[in-house]
């Protein structure tokens, strides 16, 4: 694969004369070029390797509602309104049922593609948006660190890439591609990156700049909306003030457009996928898949899991879109021959309590569940549902630290060396891949 330095020679340098470039980003071709002469190339791409597809639940995904122990009589004390019967499920298990809304994930699970851990959490658990989405980014339940999972994988085992090692597809960076050297890179479309270019692109770059230099709003603690997209703070290279931030995203986003437009545009599926933004981006992923893209990590993200009101209905509506998503994804990656080389786990910062609220939905709560999904995945049921009545603080306790699920990714399936310098401590794989 290309270096970032082989590319900006050969594409940006070379190309420069003919592209209207702001000053501060010329400045840093020099300075760039400088610190990536030498630098070695990742030992595998996602070219011929695997894959990781991380899928955020954001807003804190209801568990209890989306792998039901429809079989225990206290879950359906606990929810006179909104439990699930079992009618309404796809049955996987002794008294446990997946939420009707995810016939894919069922079939998945009983071909044996599918894993589900149930109870995951961490020690301490916070019901914090922010908090609790930062600690499954970073990996450190303290909450101090000042990178992400992903990017220390990056740092540590993808040294002298370009930046499209990583992509996410959301408006900022995501906390867990926080690094010291590669954060990846971000977008909500290719075609914003095209911004670079002169001609009509102007107004788009003024606005995609805009958007880069407005503060976060920080979620709320309780009570968000239900279409609050996450929370967690933005990602990046640790250390670096605004503006090299600025200049480095606008350069990282210049270097990967031409070959991401370029790539995308190669593979038309004959898979249908609906309008949803989960399977767009999931689309997107797909065409960069099939087009040879060297990434070995992307990230999306699919909102609005926040269900304090009327939980029913968009509690399934949600759960619906995200299994329509996968079934097109996966069948995508089935015709392309790449089944067998991508994995997709999803995660949530939060369950939900136990007990229903008087609006018939839930509040914040602890431990919940996760799906690994792909051609690499031991299917079955992982860890132990946590108990309805011994609780804390009216919540599950966790049986599962999600930590055991990087650890798993990142050895098992990413071959990552040094998995504790990642993790920041000794977390054995739970043996799902």
């Amino acid at each position: 694969m290309k270096t970032r330095r082989d590319f900006m020679r050969s594409a940006v340098l070379g190309a420069s004369a003919t592209w209207t470039l702001p000053g501060f980003i010329d400045r840093t071709f020099a300075e760039l070029g400088e610190q990536s002469r030498g630098s070695a190339t990742q030992f595998a791409t996602g070219k011929d390797d695997t894959i990781l597809v991380v899928l955020q639940l954001a807003g804190g995904n209801d568990g209890l509602n989306t792998l039901v122990p429809y079989g225990d009589d206290d879950y359906h004390r606990a929810r006179p309104t909104i439990g699930k019967n079992a009618k309404d499920l796809i049955r996987i298990g002794d008294g446990l049922g997946l939420n009707s809304s995810m016939p894919f994930l069922g079939s998945l699970f009983k071909e044996g593609g599918l894993g589900i851990v149930q109870g995951v959490g961490y020690p301490n658990p916070n019901r914090s948006h922010f908090v609790s989405t930062s600690i499954w980014e970073t990996a450190d339940i303290n909450n101090r660190s000042n990178t992400g999972w992903l990017g220390r994988y990056f740092d540590n085992a993808c040294e002298g890439v370009d930046p499209t090692v990583g992509i996410s597809f959301n408006k900022s960076t995501p906390e867990s591609f926080g690094a010291l050297r590669n954060p990846g890179v971000s977008l909500s479309s290719p075609e914003l990156y095209r911004w670079i270019h002169s001609g009509g692109q102007k107004a788009q770059a003024e606005e995609f700049f805009s958007e880069l230099n407005r503060p976060e709003d920080e979620a709320p603690v309780d009570g968000g909306s239900i279409d609050m997209p996450a929370g967690g703070k933005v990602g990046g290279v640790v250390g670096e003030s605004n503006l090299h931030f600025l200049e480095r995203v606008a350069l990282d986003a210049q270097v990967s457009s031409k070959k991401i437009l370029e790539i995308a545009a190669k593979h038309r599926t004959t898979v249908q996928y609906d309008g949803t933004p989960i399977a767009r981006n999931l689309n997107l992923v797909s065409r960069m898949i099939a087009g040879g893209m060297a990434t070995r990590v992307y990230y999306v993200s699919h909102g609005g899991f926040d269900t304090h009101t009327g939980q029913v209905n968009s509690h399934d509506r949600l759960l619906g879109q995200l299994d329509s998503a996968l079934k097109s994804f996966f069948t995508d990656l089935k015709k392309q021959g790449n089944d067998k080389r991508v994995v997709l786990m999803t995660f949530s910062e939060f369950g939900r309590r136990v007990k229903e609220n008087a609006s018939a939905g839930t509040d914040h709560g602890k431990a919940s569940c996760l799906f690994v999904a792909g051609g690499g995945v031991k299917g079955g049921l992982y860890g132990s549902y946590p108990s309805l009545t011994d609780l804390t603080e009216g919540d599950l306790k966790h049986t599962v630290d999600f930590r055991s699920v990087y650890a798993d990714l990142l050895g098992a399936w990413l071959k990552a060396p040094n998995i504790g310098k990642i993790l920041g401590g000794d977390f054995r794989g739970i043996g799902m891949v």
